[in-house]
Parts: structure tokens; C-alpha cells; sequence
């Protein structure tokens, strides 16, 4: 079976002082290969936990994630991240580290490099490939980020916060470049954001997560990332359901963090 599924899946924290935290309570999800979801909620809902579940770097209490008929035990290949910060090898050029993940699975040079060649002109680095990681600028090593996730040819790309540090202009062309990567390859993608807006952009399906334990309150399909792909997103952006269905999600994670900040008050 083709495809990701999120099955009943629970997280909780065991804290030192014999207390524990449920980050995440019974989520379940299914995304069809190729799907583009995005994840938005409240601090501390429990965004980052599922992710970090879904690439394998934390086991759930409960629950199980199954890709492609199997299920997920560790950190592999199939799934590729792409952090908020790039997490570059600085002292590498923009080419060595899109080939380091085809180095480690010993692949032949000329073939690696016919795939590096090629994901920097999709990424438009072409020009930059001899140039150390530390020459660029933060939206040029987030595309060095994206090309080298693309390189190790996941199923599934996981994206935390990936244009969160980028000035306004600059993600909006990255905005673009997820959009076009995501029609031209069919990969999985699940990026989590805090910009309502960018979930909006790049969300074909959209979650939205309540707050601890973290839950889906409500799931949105939609239409704007395919709209995306072919306008510019400031067209997509004046379209009269987006500003609606803004509104309508900035008011529900409102309320929500009114109601944190309500329990953090009785608490005190």
C-alpha cells in the first residue's frame, strides 16, 4: 500500500519529577502519495513531536506510522527532512553537500553528479555550485537544503518551519520553488508552519492541531497550492476564500491560545 499513515498515534513526556506531558493524544491521518499538507496550530500542540515522529527520530508511546506497507521504526533514506535552519555542512561547496547523501550510498560519480547537475538548475544554484555554504545568503542555503533532501530521493519530505527565518520577499519565492518541487516530483510533502498565510499557499490539505494533548481540531482541502502553481501567489492570495478561510483559521488558533494562556492564569 502506497501512501502515509499516522495511526492512533500518542507521545508522552516522562519528566524527571515523576510528573509526564501528553504531547500528542490518538492523531490519525492519511495521506495519499503526493499529498502536500500543512500543519499549523498553537505553540506547544505538538506540531514538531509528529514530525519527529513521522522521520523516525523519536518512538511513539502509542500508536504507529506506516509508509508504504511498513512501519516506521528509525530515521531512513525514505524520508527526507528539511529544517528551519539548513543544517549545511559549512565547510563543504553548495555541489558537495547536494551529492553527500548519493556519496554515502556509494553511487557512481558521473551519476551523482548528472543528479546534483540537475537539482541545482531546478533549484537555480547552478551558478553557485563551487561557492562554500557560508558565501550564501539564508534563502540560497534553504535551496541547498531542498536539493540536497531531493537528492537522496525520499517518498516523504518533512519540512519544520523551513522559510520561517527568511526575509518577506524571499519566502515568497520559496513559497514558489516548494510549490513547483512538489508538482514536478510528486513527492510526499508535510510542512509545518506558524504563518496561517504559508499553510494556506502551500497546503492541499491543511490540519489544524488543538492544544495539549495535541489533536487534530480540523481538517481543511484546499485549493490554493495547485492554484500556486501556475499564478503568482499574490493572485492566489486575493482569491475571496482565501481571505475567508484565513480569518476563519486565525480566529480558531486565537481562541485557543486565549484558552492556554486562561489555564496558564488559574494554574498561577
Amino acid at each position: 500500500m502506497s501512501g502515509l499513515q499516522i495511526d492512533k498515534l500518542s507521545m508522552r513526556f516522562d519528566l524527571p519529577n515523576g510528573s509526564s506531558v501528553q504531547a500528542l493524544q490518538d492523531v490519525t491521518l492519511n495521506l495519499q502519495a503526493g499529498e502536500l499538507l500543512s500543519v499549523l496550530g498553537p505553540s506547544g500542540c505538538g506540531k514538531t513531536t509528529l514530525l519527529n515522529i513521522v522521520a523516525g527520530f523519536l518512538a511513539p508511546t502509542d500508536g504507529q506510522i506506516i509508509l508504504n506497507g511498513h512501519q516506521v521504526t528509525g530515521p531512513d533514506a525514505e524520508r527526507g527532512m528539511v529544517f528551519q535552519q539548513g543544517a549545511l555542512f559549512e565547510w563543504m561547496s553548495v555541489r558537495e553537500n547536494v551529492g553527500f547523501g548519493p556519496s554515502m550510498k556509494g553511487m557512481a560519480k558521473a551519476e551523482k553528479h548528472k543528479i546534483v547537475d540537475h537539482l541545482l538548475d531546478v533549484v537555480g544554484l547552478q551558478d553557485f555550485k563551487e561557492k562554500a555554504v557560508y558565501e550564501l545568503s539564508g534563502g540560497m542555503q534553504q535551496r541547498v537544503a531542498l536539493a540536497r533532501c531531493l537528492a537522496n530521493d525520499p517518498d516523504v519530505i518533512l519540512m519544520d518551519e523551513p522559510l520561517g527565518a527568511l526575509d518577506a520577499l524571499t519566502r515568497e519565492k520559496m513559497q514558489g520553488l516548494v510549490l513547483k518541487l512538489w508538482k514536478e516530483t510528486g513527492k510526499t510533502i508535510i510542512l509545518i508552519t506558524h504563518s496561517v498565510e504559508e499553510a494556506l499557499l502551500l497546503g492541499e490539505r491543511l490540519i489544524v492541531m488543538a492544544p495539549r494533548p495535541g489533536r487534530i481540531h480540523k481538517e481543511y482541502r484546499l485549493p490554493f497550492a495547485e492554484m500556486g502553481v501556475d499564478q503568482d501567489l499574490r493572485e492566489v492570495k486575493k482569491h475571496p476564500d482565501f481571505g475567508q478561510t484565513r480569518e476563519e483559521i486565525l480566529s480558531m488558533i486565537w481562541d485557543m491560545e486565549e484558552e492556554i494562556m486562561g489555564r496558564s492564569e488559574d494554574a498561577a
